[in-house]
């Protein structure tokens, strides 16, 4: 055997010369893959600065030097990659969505706490965004809650102070403007833990919406998080 079973990592060959290239190797992959942090799994195309240790999930529709790589862990290494396969069972922090994922051992299963034999789960899911306001007397977000997600709060923070005639706002989705919070001040650092007493299922899908409660809204801006629970189907 001239690899590892699992991370592929070379091993030292008895005679070998340059032993420490294949040592290096070796502890590049370590580097990257133990206590892993996947920077994302959905980015297609390569940073253009490769950084040593930096982790990326391949996706499907990877071009440029990650390309025929789908499905694989591109480590950075020397300026290059080095691909490793993951295994079912593995996990990692994917660092552009803010949450833990599970391996399936076809692909990342972002969010999952759970996965059964058979691909099914409870998924923990989150959509944040700072967004710029513009002028009316309600704003949509574009902060989406996904269809059959069973939503467990939504959470809000003035980042630079609303301008306007509004004097406060309500957060919440078309049709119940003030689920997550109203009376929200336009200071900055004015903010609203929006934790419902009884999680709601969204069937279809839905933006966070912030309402003028009088007046109306001309900038600002809001950083905004929705969260949620998901059953993922059995593959």
């Amino acid at each position: 055997m001239s690899n590892t079973q699992r991370f592929g990592m070379p091993l030292v060959q008895s005679a070998q010369a340059q032993k420490h290239v294949t040592v290096n190797e070796s502890l590049m992959r370590l580097d990257g893959l133990v206590n892993l942090v996947l920077q994302s799994v959905t980015t297609a195309q390569p940073p253009a600065a490769v950084i040593d240790g930096q982790c990326w999930g391949v996706p499907g529709s990877a071009s440029g030097t990650w390309s025929g790589e789908a499905g694989r862990i591109a480590i950075g290494s020397n300026g290059g990659w080095v691909f490793v396969t993951p295994t079912a069972g593995m996990s990692a922090f994917v660092a552009d969505q803010g949450t833990q994922a599970f391996h399936s051992g076809t692909q990342w299963i972002v969010g999952a706490a759970s996965m059964g034999r058979q691909g099914s789960g409870m998924i923990i899911g989150m959509a944040e965004k700072e967004v710029q306001l513009s002028s009316g007397a309600s704003f949509d977000t574009g902060v989406t809650i996904p269809a059959n997600a069973m939503v467990i709060g939504a959470v809000a923070k003035v980042s630079v102070a609303l301008t306007g005639t509004v004097t406060t706002w309500k957060l919440g989705t078309a049709g119940a403007e003030n689920r997550f919070g109203q009376g929200i001040g336009k200071a900055k650092n004015s903010w609203a833990r929006g934790m419902l007493g009884s999680p709601m299922t969204y069937y279809q899908n839905a933006n966070l919406m912030m309402t003028a409660e009088s007046g109306q809204f001309t900038g600002g801006k809001v950083k905004l998080a929705v969260h949620w629970w998901e059953l993922r189907l059995p593959d």
